[in-house]
């Protein structure tokens, strides 16, 4: 459960697709002055060197972010974040979900993250506790429990589990409806890998008989190398802002179009 370490992956398409559908939803419901609240339950360690060792060793950021970052307008608010980010941390810096977040949060927003292994909680910790973020070095599912339904209510869960514990795709259909129960207004996001023999499939079935209204996206894109078995990522959205399946409409585009 703690042997995942997305240093190895960060930047790539799943990367892309994720960031960028949260990026607009984050500057969506930021154009209001209310304040809300952001809770991500497995957070990483928020900053990547893509150079690094692990980042070169699997080489999907070069197929991924590498190529993808001229796809959106500079205006595009996940292109914001990383212009921003490569600006302060280094040309070959890559933003996680939780750095994303805080450069789009405002000071009326409470931020609340969960990393339970110990290297990346540290450096989690480093990067987000200047922006007023408060860190859990503890299970991401207990903390949603605990912390659901946040003050304020306005707001968005972000679920995005490695899935390196097989049961994940068992449980999250009632974890989320647990976690919906008792916070029935609060945007919830899973993201999900859509593997070559597709164990989310029953999974998002199950999602899409709790929760009918959902919004469940999906792209696709070659393997990043020979006999990798990711081809594509999805998201399902509870309760999705106004306006986000046409943006998702537009990130299919994308992908169909730059990857043919």
């Amino acid at each position: 459960m703690l042997s995942y370490q997305h240093s190895y992956h960060a930047g790539n398409l799943a990367d892309v697709h994720k960031h960028a559908l949260l990026a607009w939803i984050l500057a969506y419901m930021t154009q209001k002055d209310k304040p809300l609240s952001y809770i991500e339950t497995h957070a990483g360690r928020g900053l990547y060197d893509l150079r690094s060792s692990a980042a070169q060793k699997t080489g999907e950021a070069e197929k991924g972010i590498a190529i993808a970052a001229d796809w959106f307008p500079a205006t595009h608010p996940y292109r914001v974040v990383l212009d921003q980010v490569r600006t302060t941390h280094g040309a070959n810096a890559y933003p996680g979900s939780p750095l994303i977040a805080a450069e789009l949060l405002r000071v009326q927003d409470h931020m609340t993250l969960a990393e339970l292994h110990p290297q990346e909680f540290a450096a989690l910790t480093q990067i987000a506790a200047p922006f007023g973020a408060q860190c859990y070095q503890r299970d991401g599912w207990d903390l949603a429990q605990s912390f659901c339904p946040p003050e304020p209510r306005r707001g968005l869960l972000l679920v995005d589990p490695s899935f390196e514990v097989k049961e994940d795709y068992k449980a999250i259909p009632d974890r989320f409806r647990k976690i919906h129960r008792k916070w029935p207004v609060g945007v919830l996001v899973l993201w999900y890998p859509v593997l070559t023999d597709a164990p989310h499939a029953s999974m998002i079935a199950a999602m899409q008989d709790a929760f009918p209204d959902g919004l469940n996206h999906m792209v696709s894109f070659p393997p990043a190398r020979p006999g990798h078995r990711m081809v594509g990522s999805g998201l399902f959205v509870i309760n999705a802002p106004y306006g986000l399946a046409d943006e998702a409409e537009r990130i299919s585009a994308l992908f169909d179009q730059k990857l043919r």
